[in-house]
């Protein structure tokens, strides 16, 4: 009892045992062939990201078919920070001299 100092489980031989078994599953498991394919598929978040984007593409090609069927004017798309899918494009008239 005087060898493991309070809080330690495992005496280090049986700790060091252990993480070298655990090194040893680790490198099998890194060199089967399915391994590189589950690590290089992209995370839950980036796939939310691109679903939101593409969910986005088309409230904005919907919302400018609609502006463009329904009104005389004319309007682009434009990312917002206000959550303005399209936005009216005023011409710019020269002044008169």
């Amino acid at each position: 009892m005087a060898a493991n100092p309070p809080g330690q489980a495992f005496p280090n031989k049986t700790r060091v045992a252990i993480l070298a078994e655990l090194e040893k599953e680790r490198r099998r498991l890194m060199s089967t062939p399915g391994a590189s394919i589950s690590l290089s598929r992209p995370n839950l978040k980036e796939f939310r990201d691109n679903a939101e984007q593409q969910h986005i593409a088309a409230q904005q090609k919907a919302a400018l078919q609609h502006a463009h069927t329904h009104s005389t004017g004319f309007f682009i798309t434009q990312d917002s920070s206000f959550g303005n899918l399209i936005l009216p494009v005023i011409p710019r008239l020269e002044p008169d001299s």
